[in-house]
């Protein structure tokens, strides 16, 4: 079975740092390019970041560029999200997902990340 596990979020200060993981389980995952995407409280999820097999980041949010990054190792079947300077604006929901996977969208349940002092 097709699992995805979040961990790494928290309270943390404005300026702070935090580095969320997500674990996958049941497919291939070198095979596989996966996403972040996040989601405030009364708004939609939006896509944060994709990291194609070889670790290659692409970040979609203009207010995160330069602050986050995602990387992978496949040996561990493990993408991360690491976020600098963080500030309250990043406060959401994140969540990690395998996109496509036999047609469907795989979701992790989310990890809550809040920037706050």
């Amino acid at each position: 079975q097709v699992q995805l596990v979040e961990f790494g979020g928290g309270l943390v200060q404005p300026g702070g740092s935090l580095r969320l993981s997500c674990v996958a389980s049941g497919f291939t995952f070198s095979s596989y390019a996966m996403s972040w995407y996040r989601q405030a409280p009364g708004k939609e999820r939006e896509l944060v970041a994709d990291i194609t097999t070889d670790g290659t980041c692409t970040l979609y949010l203009y207010s995160v560029k330069g602050r986050f990054s995602g990387s992978r190792d496949n040996a561990k079947n493990t993408v991360y999200l690491q976020m600098d300077s963080l500030k309250p604006e990043d406060t959401a929901v994140y969540y990690c997902n395998l996109r496509g996977y036999f047609g469907q969208d795989v979701w992790g349940q989310g990890t809550q990340v809040t920037v706050s002092s």
